[in-house]
């Protein structure tokens, strides 16, 4: 874990929809992987899914787009984001439901 440097943003990502059983958290694990961000995934008990996506501002505001369709099996209803500070994770990873 290591904080955030100055040339990084973090956003906290919440996806409403057929978002659960559908592969969307190794999808989103795998996009970020691609765009060399690192940050979490994790399904939430209400259904929807939660990511923190960490890296250069443009990588993650690609992922963000990416996030609005999901993978093939996906219905993404909406997607709220929020600004996040803190210590993120040097990579990206799958985290266990909350």
């Amino acid at each position: 874990m290591s904080s955030l440097e100055d040339n990084t943003i973090a956003v906290r990502v919440r996806v409403y929809g057929r978002v659960q059983g559908v592969w969307y958290r190794g999808w989103t694990e795998q996009q970020a992987n691609k765009l060399g961000l690192f940050g979490w995934v994790r399904n939430r008990i209400d259904g929807s899914v939660e990511a923190l996506i960490c890296g250069k501002e443009i990588d993650v505001h690609a992922l963000i787009e990416l996030c609005k369709q999901g993978p093939a099996n996906a219905a993404v209803e909406k997607i709220e984001t929020e600004p996040a500070q803190g210590i993120a994770p040097r990579r990206f990873e799958v985290k266990p439901t909350v």
